[in-house]
């Protein structure tokens, strides 16, 4: 068997990063680092409190804005194409229906 392959494992310092509560537990890494604890979090302590670190809220309630305002001018826009490529359809075959009508006007006179 090989010796020496297995990682060190220690005493690690684990701090949730939005109460600073620490505690120590056992890992491969010596310093562990989580946003939400037992101590913090609201499904453990049945409080609801808003952890917003650097502004994500902001940010994700400035995307969602965003996304809900795009996709119905993008909608719009597709239902326009739709309706103008049907029309010149309809103008295309109107004329080729005309073509055909005075090349079959021309072969009769003849």
């Amino acid at each position: 068997m090989r010796t020496d392959i297995h990682p060190k494992y220690m005493e690690a310092t684990v701090t949730c990063q939005s109460c600073a509560t620490t505690w120590t537990t056992r890992s491969t890494k010596p310093e562990l680092k989580v946003e939400l604890c037992s101590a913090c979090h609201p499904f453990y302590t049945g409080q609801q409190r808003i952890v917003d670190t650097a502004g994500q809220i902001e940010r994700f309630n400035k995307r969602l804005e965003g996304a809900a305002a795009e996709p119905r001018r993008k909608k719009a826009e597709r239902r326009q194409e739709k309706l103008d490529q049907r029309q010149r359809m309809r103008s295309t075959q109107e004329q080729l229906l005309v073509v055909g009508d005075e090349d079959e006007e021309g072969a009769e006179s003849s």
